[in-house]
Order: C-alpha cells, then sequence, then structure tokens
C-alpha cells in the first residue's frame, strides 16, 4: 500500500474535479482583477527592490502553473519565453497552458516532486495557492525540498497562498508564514500581507468595485502572503 505522501497527487485531482463554480474566479469579476492587480503591483515591487531591471535575463519555473495564466503574466512584464518553465499536475489544465502559451515556454506534465531539474538552475521558483491544496504535510515537505534544491543562491522561492483555513472548504488548508519557514529552513523569509479575504471581496465588490481598497486597507482582512523565500549566496 502507498505511503500516505504518495496518495496526495491523486487527492489532489480529485479535490479540484469537487470545484464547482469556476465563474467565481473569472477575470470579469471585480474582486477577482483587484486581487490580481494587487498580488501584480507586489510582485513588481519586489523585483525592483531586488534591482533586477532586465527580467529577460532571469529565470522562473511555476510548480502547479495551472492553465499557464501566471507565466502568460511574467511574459508580459518582460521574462523571456526561454527562461519560463512550468510543471502542472492535472491532465485538463497542462493542455490548456499548451495552448495558451508560445511554443518557448517549457511545460511537463505530472507530480512536480519527482520531475528531475538540474540543481540551483531556476533564480525564481514560483508556487500561488498550490500548497494550501496539499493537506499532506510530508509531502508539502518533499515538494519543498524539490524547489529549494533548482534554487540557485541568490535566487529564491516566490510565494503566493493564503494563511487562513476556510471553513466552508475541508479541501483547503491555509498555510501559515510559520509553516513556511519550517518547509525552507535554510531561507531568508522576507513577506507581505494581500488579499482582501475572498468573500468579503465579493460581498463589497457587488456594491461597488471602489470598496475593494477601502476594506482592504484593514489589515486583519488580508489573507494571503506574498513572501520571498531567499537562498543564500554560499
Amino acid at each position: 500500500m502507498n505511503a500516505p505522501f504518495e496518495r496526495e497527487p491523486q487527492a489532489v485531482a480529485d479535490r479540484y474535479a469537487r470545484r464547482t463554480e469556476p465563474s467565481r474566479y473569472n477575470i470579469l469579476n471585480p474582486d477577482v482583477w483587484q486581487t490580481l492587480q494587487e498580488r501584480q503591483r507586489a510582485m513588481l515591487r519586489l523585483f525592483m527592490r531586488l534591482g533586477w531591471n532586465d527580467l529577460s535575463a532571469r529565470r522562473v519555473l511555476e510548480v502547479g502553473c495551472g492553465t499557464g495564466g501566471n507565466l502568460l503574466e511574467l511574459l508580459r512584464v518582460g521574462f523571456a519565453p526561454r527562461n519560463l518553465v512550468g510543471i502542472e499536475l492535472l491532465p485538463d489544465r497542462f493542455a490548456q497552458a499548451m495552448q495558451t502559451l508560445p511554443s518557448g515556454v517549457t511545460l511537463m506534465q505530472g507530480d512536480a516532486s519527482l520531475v528531475t531539474l538540474p540543481d540551483e538552475s531556476e533564480d525564481i521558483v514560483l508556487q500561488s495557492t498550490v500548497f494550501s491544496s496539499l493537506l499532506d504535510l510530508p509531502f508539502q515537505w518533499r515538494l519543498a525540498q524539490a524547489m529549494w534544491r533548482w534554487v540557485r543562491p541568490g535566487g529564491g522561492v516566490l510565494w503566493y497562498d493564503f494563511t487562513v483555513d476556510n471553513p466552508r472548504n475541508p479541501d483547503v488548508r491555509g498555510v501559515p508564514v510559520a509553516r513556511i519557514r519550517d518547509l525552507f529552513p535554510g531561507g531568508r523569509v522576507q513577506y507581505q500581507r494581500i488579499t482582501l479575504a475572498p468573500p468579503i471581496a465579493r460581498r463589497v465588490c457587488a456594491l461597488h468595485p471602489s470598496l475593494y481598497p477601502v476594506f482592504n486597507a484593514l489589515p486583519l482582512l488580508r489573507t494571503h502572503v506574498l513572501a520571498w523565500i531567499e537562498k543564500p549566496n554560499a
């Protein structure tokens, strides 16, 4: 019988199959595009602080690239297709990413924790709301160690995920900052809290989109973190 962490990829696929409200994440929804733009601004400010003026020279690997939306964003801000890699577990999402992204982007389908890639080959290893869908802690650890191996010294893991549990959704679990530090004990963790709690964002934007920044000004209502986990130079 397989160990629990070996069953986790299939469990993740089952959890995603149970999601029945794709329209909730439509980019035309005011809460969705404001959340997206807020995260983009925070990410670009991070690149500026790092002094990365030529993004086309930076290599990025995304774990759980989905349909390719995040990699498409990176292309638009200046990353080069030849330097982007995406790994996606779910075949249908992988197929959509193949259709969406230019041929210069490298895409792989399967369990990212088992993928063999050169050590210290990436400036950024990105994960966006992947770990909150991984409920098996040993599997989280195995994937985090693979991601850390791929990061070159001076680079880092770029992490976006929520930190609090959703009592209405047992298929996800918040990943607090303390857990991030446990997963990457050798990293220097910098983070900022962003993203108005989605249930609140949906309600206030239904009244008027301008209410998103008003409510998001209250730190206690932000449910996600954007973290940069830097690998120190040797």
